[in-house]
């Protein structure tokens, strides 16, 4: 199943838009390291040099890391979609390379497998 420009277009501007708000939220909490591949660094907040400041910082570092880790992945996702419709590749299953449904695709544009695998 070959899917159709309009479709594709629409899916393309779904993926830039979530691109968008992932880039934003990222940049709240952490620094690009790498902004082209979705590389981000988490920023460390200095808030004072007493221990309750010292285990607030480390705490929010803490939740902010893992915040940064789920939102990268998403990001490195959406990447990896949009270079995958310039090189025509976009639709196809990375595991068993049938065609990922058209429906799955509209829920989740960044989808790598089909529901099979």
């Amino acid at each position: 199943m070959a899917i159709d420009q309009k479709t594709l277009d629409e899916l393309k501007v779904m993926l830039l838009r979530e691109k968008e708000e992932l880039e934003k939220n990222l940049g709240r909490i952490a620094k690009p390291v790498n902004k082209a591949e979705g590389d981000y660094e988490t920023s460390f907040e200095e808030l004072g040099n007493d221990k309750d400041d010292n285990a607030t910082e480390v705490d929010q570092y803490s939740q902010n890391l893992s915040v940064e880790t789920s939102l990268e992945k998403q990001l490195q996702d959406i990447l990896e979609a949009l270079e995958k419709m310039e090189k025509g590749t976009y639709g196809k299953c990375e595991n068993c390379n049938k065609d990922i449904p058209l429906e799955r695709l509209q829920v989740n544009p960044s989808a790598r497998v089909c529901l099979d695998c």
